[in-house]
């Protein structure tokens, strides 16, 4: 087999395959078998048919056809291998020359990863927010604990900001009812503004058995987006009552006795998460910093499919929310435009990152081994809910391990660039990540063990779960990798 590679562009090469006809026999033999079972000859059981009657009867040139489409993704992929280029995406193949018993050939365009070498990234700085926890944080914390310990008590007034309504709604659109933006007894927090727009003006100053009617747009069912005329009635308004801060508070909300130990224990697990957060912001900030010391292009087809991906996950929570993009927009000040330039360049720098790292791990010569894959699948379990055999299986039937893989080289990669980063905090002091890591891994060796059984278990144990995940394996997998938008094939491009 002879290949000639031609490169379209920076990002798209276009691949011409010369096969001798010889090397089809084997598909040729498969495709006489398969044949030979579906037509029916007078004479003949199915399976039996010689091969010069199906030429007679079915055509020489039907077999032809098949044992090319049979043979097309295994020549294809190795024309890939040989030519040492990483694919992106599915090929657009075409055969110029099929002349029986003699020659075969065929061309194949594709998008590739650019060529590029990554540059040195010793004594790169970034610059990451303080870590500190101030008393304003550790109050807004326990206030927010006693706001999960706060009772309710019926109070004979109007509504006000802060109180619980119990109401009843009726919507309707020139007179008629819609019944599925009507509702009876719904417990609503006064002010909270999470419902129809104009509710909550609406209700305060309303008291049990009075009702008012108001102009809102709907945000959820059949006419969401249209205006109706919506009457409140209020059955009854309560009042919040919170808990008194003090020990017998502490006792009722944790293990402590006293409201000074949860206090030092919650500056404590705010320390701990800002630490976590500092981390993230390193990795991510050390990345930015990397990617701009390279120059490469970029595939416009796989940053439009990044760009779609980007666009129907955001399209699916909105629809989880009973929100329409307009009503996002509008709550995030911008334009369609912003929006849609905002999407490009993040799915732009998603794909560039995908590429930058990939390359990486290759000069460095990173690897997965199988307990990393486990650990992965591990974390990702335990994030969901759902048993590691459980997302283990789903992720191998449905081929998305290849993705994880990547997803776990690519974590690899950014720790190696992280390691090589100066990091410093908005005052100047240097931090040491490893040190900090190493703490924060230092409280949760529990949670670790833990991790690590469930790795074994997945190594060693393949029974199939009684229910497949689907909802939250397909999850994982959207998370995983900005890889799908730059890996699709995971380099090697096995599939025509």
């Amino acid at each position: 087999m002879k290949t000639d590679v031609e490169e379209l562009t920076p990002t798209r090469v276009k691949l011409t395959v010369e096969v001798p006809f010889d090397e089809l026999k084997p598909n040729l033999d498969k495709a006489y078998k398969e044949i030979s079972q579906q037509v029916r000859i007078k004479g003949f059981r199915p399976g039996k048919v010689p091969a010069p009657l199906i030429d007679k009867y079915v055509g020489r040139g039907a077999v032809l056809q098949e044992a090319v489409n049979d043979a097309l993704p295994e020549l294809y992929g190795r024309a890939v291998e040989e030519s040492e280029i990483f694919v992106l995406g599915q090929p657009d193949v075409e055969v110029t020359e099929l002349e029986d018993g003699t020659q075969f050939a065929f061309t194949a365009e594709v998008d590739i990863r650019p060529k590029f070498e990554v540059p040195d990234y010793d004594g790169l700085e970034v610059v990451v927010e303080d870590a500190e926890v101030d008393d304003e944080q550790v109050a807004e914390t326990i206030d927010n604990l006693r706001e999960r310990f706060a009772s309710l008590t019926g109070a004979e007034r109007a509504a006000e900001d802060g109180d619980f309504a119990t109401i009843d709604l009726v919507a309707r659109i020139d007179g008629e009812e819609i019944e599925d933006a009507s509702t009876t007894g719904y417990s609503y927090e006064v002010g909270s503004n999470s419902a129809i727009e104009g509710l909550d003006e609406a209700i305060v100053g309303l008291a049990a058995g009075e009702d008012k009617t108001f102009t809102g747009t709907l945000v959820g069912g059949e006419h969401a987006g249209e205006e109706a005329e919506i009457t409140v009635t209020v059955q009854s308004v309560k009042v919040k009552n919170l808990p008194d801060l003090d020990d017998e508070f502490a006792q009722l909300a944790s293990e402590f006795d006293t409201i000074d130990e949860l206090r030092e224990d919650v500056r404590v697990r705010l320390g701990r998460q800002v630490k976590l957060q500092q981390l993230s912001e390193a990795r991510d900030k050390a990345l930015e910093a990397l990617l701009e010391k390279v120059d490469i292009p970029l595939p416009e087809k796989v940053v439009d499919e990044e760009i779609d991906r980007r666009n129907q996950q955001l399209e699916q929570q909105l629809q989880m929310a009973g929100m329409t993009k307009d009503d996002y927009l509008k709550e995030e000040e911008k334009t369609a435009e912003e929006f849609d330039t905002e999407v490009a360049d993040a799915a732009r720098l998603a794909v560039k990152g995908g590429f930058v790292l990939d390359q990486l791990a290759v000069q460095e010569e990173l690897n997965v081994e199988n307990e990393e894959l486990s650990e992965y699948v591990v974390s990702q379990a335990m994030q969901m809910g759902v048993q590691p055999q459980q997302l283990a299986e789903y992720l191998t039937q449905n081929n998305q391990l290849p993705a994880i893989v990547s997803e776990v080289l690519r974590s690899k990669a950014l720790n190696l660039v992280v390691e090589h980063v100066t990091v410093k905090d908005e005052s100047g002091n240097e931090i040491d990540v490893d040190a900090v890591q190493r703490e924060l891994n230092g409280e949760t060796v529990q949670a670790e063990d833990a991790a690590d059984e469930n790795a074994a278990e997945v190594q060693a144990e393949g029974g199939a779960p009684e229910e497949a995940p689907e909802e939250a394996a397909e999850a994982a997998a959207e998370e995983a990798p900005d890889a799908e938008a730059a890996d699709e094939q995971d380099g090697k491009g096995k599939d025509a």
